[in-house]
C-alpha cells in the first residue's frame, strides 16, 4: 500500500500515469522516471504538448475564478490529478476562504501527495475515485465526513479538466450525466477536451498516431477525440456562459496570463467552456 509519496518515490512509481505525466509537462516534480519518459515521447510527437499542458491550467484556473466569484462555494474535480500551484482550491479559497474542493482521482499515488499537499487546508480532500464511475462516486460523498466538503444537495461547480478525451465514445455520455443531471439549480460544469478538428488541422496524422501510442503503451489510456458538437452535447440541458466553447484561450483570457496560444488562438488542439444549469 502506497502510504506516503516518499514511499511511492521510493518504490520507482510503477508505469506511466496520465496525472504525474501532466504534472512533468507543467514543470512539475510530482513524478516518477515512467512518466518522465513517456512526456518525452510526447514532447518529440508533439513538441508543443507542455504549451497544452498550461493553457488547460490556466483555462482551468480562470473557470473557478469566473464560478467562485459568482458565488459557487463548492467544487467537484474529477481525474483531479496532482493539486500543483494555482490548483482548485487556492484559486477558489482565494475569493472566499470557505469554498471546499474535493478532488478524485484513480491513481492512489496522486492521492497520497494531494492529501499531503492539502494537509492543513480546511475543506480540501483528495480520495481515490474512478471518475468513468459515477455511482461510486456518489457514493462516497456520503461516506464519513466528506458530506462536509460536498454536499450535491447545495450547488456546485463539476470539472472535467482534459480527462472525457480519456473515456469512449459509447460510455461518454454514462460518465457524465449521473452527476451533472444531479446537481441543483445554481451548479456550473467545467469542460476542456481535445478537438478533432482543430487535432486534425493542426498536427501530422502521423504525429496524431505516435502521441495516441504513446498514452495507449506507456500509460495503459486511449484517447478519443471529439467534434465541438459532441462536446456540447455533454453539457446537457445546461446553457453556455459566453464566450461558448471556444479555443481555451479564448475563453475570459483577460483573467490570467497570458495563454500559449494567445497569438494564434486557432492552433489550440483544446476547446472548453463553462455552463449553468
Amino acid at each position: 500500500m502506497v502510504e506516503t509519496y516518499k514511499d511511492a518515490r521510493s518504490a520507482g512509481g510503477g508505469r506511466a500515469i496520465v496525472a504525474r505525466i501532466y504534472d512533468y509537462l507543467l514543470g512539475g516534480d510530482q513524478n516518477f522516471p515512467a512518466d518522465r519518459e513517456a512526456a518525452r515521447q510526447l514532447l518529440q510527437a508533439v513538441p508543443d504538448a507542455a504549451d497544452i499542458a498550461w493553457s488547460n491550467r490556466l483555462f482551468l484556473r480562470r473557470a473557478v475564478r469566473v464560478l467562485a466569484e459568482a458565488g459557487i462555494r463548492q467544487f467537484l474535480d474529477l481525474g483531479s490529478g496532482i493539486p500543483t500551484q494555482g490548483n482548485v482550491h487556492e484559486i477558489a479559497q482565494a475569493v472566499d476562504p470557505t469554498s471546499r474542493v474535493l478532488y478524485v482521482d484513480i491513481d492512489p499515488v496522486a492521492v497520497v501527495a494531494s492529501n499531503e499537499l492539502l494537509m492543513g487546508i480546511p475543506g480540501c480532500r483528495a480520495i481515490e475515485g474512478d471518475f468513468t464511475r459515477p455511482d461510486l462516486v456518489i457514493d462516497a460523498l456520503h461516506e464519513g465526513d466528506l458530506a462536509s466538503v460536498i454536499d450535491l444537495d447545495q450547488p456546485t461547480a463539476l470539472l472535467y479538466c482534459a480527462v472525457l478525451q480519456q473515456v469512449p465514445d459509447d460510455r461518454v455520455d454514462e460518465v457524465v450525466a449521473p452527476i451533472r443531471d444531479r446537481l441543483v439549480p445554481g451548479s456550473a460544469m467545467v469542460l476542456s477536451h481535445l478537438s478533432a478538428a482543430a487535432v486534425t488541422d493542426t498536427y501530422e496524422e502521423s504525429s496524431v498516431s505516435t502521441a495516441k501510442s504513446v498514452f495507449r503503451t506507456q500509460a495503459a489510456t486511449e484517447i478519443t477525440l471529439r467534434t465541438d458538437a459532441q462536446l456540447t452535447a455533454l453539457f446537457g440541458d445546461y446553457t453556455l456562459m459566453a464566450p461558448g466553447l471556444v479555443p481555451l484561450g479564448e475563453w475570459r483570457p483577460e483573467l490570467s496570463e497570458p495563454d500559449p496560444y494567445a497569438a494564434t488562438p486557432a492552433r489550440s488542439p483544446m476547446r472548453g467552456a463553462v455552463a449553468t444549469n
